[in-house]
């Protein structure tokens, strides 16, 4: 007898119906069945039945589906796979911006928010504020959608205004409901939370891609947003996501109801939602730091992955009174654990040759894997560094990522120094053309004296010149212009436009199609601005600002290679320095050449750059910082707009910044410029402005 006649032919079992159960009342009593199992299994990890159980009742359920399936239920497990694999992902706006939190580090940071909390809603300073607080977990951010308590819609966080529709792969996860309990379930809900993977399941995962040949991921995060954006979802079902739910994005009036973000928690648990065990509250800053402490210690042993924990003012009142800040809220802030340190040896000191022909330390390790990624290498900066650090080869040393950037070596105060081990020392000629090395007064750097006689410094110096922010030669990627300056087809920039196609073809993984794209992007990038085409040039100091502010005054190439430093100085932030610096390059024969064979080589600009004259507009006169990423605009795109209304646009934030455009994800900038007072504007701000 199969598992389907077992369950309609209402044969004793345990899980069989009776005999007169029609079609659609035993498909919704095994779908019922099957979920409950199925949150039992992901959820509360405490299993009811074994898999082998699990598996006959799923079967009888897809047989009576295929039998019946006008009758099929939009939240049966089997649904959790279906369609073919998608072409790409819609882009979806969401309804309720998915925001960002600001960072504490310190003890002292979540003292100063707890303390920022009283006084903005005026408060007195001994008052006890109450907070929710949850561990943050390392995954991909996630919003969903509930219709009538039925599995919607699910959208990636995007850059918090717009996102992706992943519906189809986040159905997959079996931790997730698609169909709610309870009653009291409103209309339309919007679930917020992250999607993640387990350690364990991550490690069994890996080794069976590495079995199979396929890609090995570097860390569970990387995995779960790398599955959440494969195009079929087949590959999603095959993964073992996971997904924790840490909020919802609710109507006012439903906020005055739950009153506090834990009740809402507990609210959405009863629904089926799976919620951290370590969820809680805790009281004032001294209950935070105690929460911080306890989860830190528990950190190693829990089933995930965890950067930190966050703290959210309980009282949804004084949510509300409190408000945002740029697109972070005021009442919530995440604390990050310390940055992962791992124990290594430095093998080596080896050197590179950058553009300026700075030369720059860069260590070499053994492996070690921190914050789930190999590192076998990092920048030691400079002499000066290594020997603050009293770093030699032969040492243990400590390799450190602070949020996912740049590793940092750093000395071990336990290493037992080999007597062997041996100092850096600079070398006092370029290990690329021989050419003296000199460090210049004032300067930590060391630099080769070889200029563009150096390959290394040539190589940099076209891999800049045709960066998309310079010249933009789409295509000539730093290995091919290894390639072209090794076989000296390259001595200049203006010989990239020398380049014949017959000579191309017969490169090395170079097609004719190849060929002749890489020839038409260089057609192309001769049609410039005087701005571009300076950047491109590499003179030191000039960055692009600087760039733009002398192609706005002096207009024309010869004008400028013949101004004076006086007449520099006039320039809007052009100092003695840089001033020295453009004139002593343009005070170089073979650079006055190169400018003059890329102008006969037919690079042009147009003869008049944006006059910055509209005094009335408010960005005249200001400087700008960009940070972050910007839903509307891209950075470039937001600078040529500050440039063209008479602003400035630099790198970092000082006492002279005027503004800071700050989008999603906008890190330490943030930090800084409210440190500083500056001004911070949202992209909605910065379109009103506009």
């Amino acid at each position: 007898m199969s598992n389907l006649d077992l369950f309609e032919s209402g044969c004793t079992d345990d899980n069989s119906g009776s005999s007169d159960e029609s079609p659609i009342t035993a498909m919704r009593r095994l779908i019922d069945l099957l979920n409950r199992w199925e949150h039992a299994y992901y959820v509360l990890d405490a299993p009811e039945v074994p898999d082998s159980e699990y598996d006959k009742v799923y079967l009888a359920l897809q047989q009576l589906e295929l039998r019946h399936p006008d009758l099929i239920q939009i939240d049966s497990p089997t649904q959790r796979v279906g369609g073919k694999p998608a072409d790409g992902f819609e882009q979806v706006r969401h309804r309720v911006p998915m925001l960002s939190l600001g960072n504490a580090f310190e003890d002292s940071d979540v003292i100063a928010f707890d303390r920022r909390v009283k006084e903005l809603a005026d408060l007195p300073t001994d008052t006890t504020i109450a907070y929710a607080v949850d561990p943050k977990f390392d995954g991909l951010a996630i919003s969903i959608h509930y219709k009538n308590g039925v599995f919607e819609q699910a959208i990636t966080r995007g850059d918090g205004t717009v996102g992706e529709d992943v519906s189809a792969n986040v159905k997959t996860i079996r931790s997730l409901p698609l169909k709610l309990r309870g009653t009291a379930i409103p209309e339309h809900l919007e679930i917020r939370g992250e999607i993640f993977m387990t350690k364990k399941d991550f490690l069994l995962m890996n080794q069976r891609q590495a079995e199979l040949g396929l890609k090995v991921f570097a860390n569970p995060r990387n995995a779960a947003a790398g599955t959440i954006r494969q195009l079929d979802p087949k590959v999603a079902a095959s993964r073992p996501l996971r997904f924790y739910c840490y909020g919802a994005a609710l109507e006012r009036e439903q906020l005055r109801e739950l009153k506090t973000q834990s009740s809402m928690m507990r609210w959405l648990s009863e629904m089926g939602l799976p919620v951290s065990e370590l969820s809680q509250t805790a009281l004032g800053a001294q209950g935070l730091l105690t929460f911080y402490r306890t989860v830190g210690d528990r950190r190693g042993a829990l089933p995930f992955e965890i950067d930190g924990v966050v703290y959210k003012v309980d009282s949804f009142d004084l949510q509300d009174q409190l408000g945002y800040v740029a697109k972070a809220p005021r009442f919530a802030v995440a604390h990050k654990f310390p940055p992962d340190e791992v124990l290594s040896r430095l093998l080596n000191i080896e050197v590179q040759v950058g553009r300026t022909g700075s030369i720059t330390p860069v260590a070499k390790l053994e492996p070690v894997k921190v914050g789930g990624v190999v590192v076998s290498s990092a920048t030691l900066h400079n002499l000066d560094e290594i020997q603050r650090k009293d770093l030699r080869v032969g040492d243990q040393v400590l390799v450190r990522r602070a949020g996912d950037v740049i590793p940092e070596v750093l000395p071990f105060s336990g290493n037992q120094r080999n007597p062997g081990s041996s100092a850096f020392v600079m070398p006092t000629h370029c290990p690329i053309c021989n050419s003296l090395v000199r460090k210049e007064e004032g300067e930590a750097a060391f630099r080769c004296t070889g200029g563009l006689v150096c390959k290394a410094q040539l190589t940099q110096s076209i891999i800049h010149f045709a960066h998309r922010r310079a010249i933009d030669i789409e295509g000539l990627g730093s290995k091919l212009v290894e390639v072209l300056v090794d076989k000296e087809w390259v001595k200049t920039p203006a010989d990239l436009f020398r380049l014949e196609f017959d000579a191309l073809v017969q490169l090395e993984r170079m097609g004719e199609k190849s060929a002749r794209n890489l020839l038409d992007s260089i057609e192309k990038a001769k049609q410039t601005t005087f701005g571009r085409f300076l950047f491109g040039l590499g003179i030191r100091h000039v960055g692009e600002a600087t760039a733009r502010d002398l192609a706005a005054h002096f207009a024309d190439v010869d004008r400028l290679m013949n101004a004076t430093e006086e007449e520099l100085l006039e320039v809007n932030d052009v100092g003695p320095v840089v001033a020295e610096s453009i004139r002593q390059f343009f005070d170089e024969p073979a650079n006055q050449q190169v400018v003059r064979d890329l102008v006969s080589l037919g690079v042009s600009w147009p003869t008049e750059e944006i006059k910055l004259t509209d005094e009335s507009h408010p960005f005249f006169g200001k400087t700008f910082v960009l940070t972050g990423t910007l839903s509307q605009y891209s950075r470039d795109e937001a600078g040529a707009l500050i440039l063209a209304r008479g602003g400035k646009v630099t790198g970092s934030v000082s006492k002279k910044t005027d503004y800071l455009l700050a989008g999603e994800a906008a890190g330490s900038k943030l930090d800084k410029a409210a440190a500083l007072g500056v001004t911070v504007l949202d992209e909605n701000t910065f379109q009103g402005m506009l």
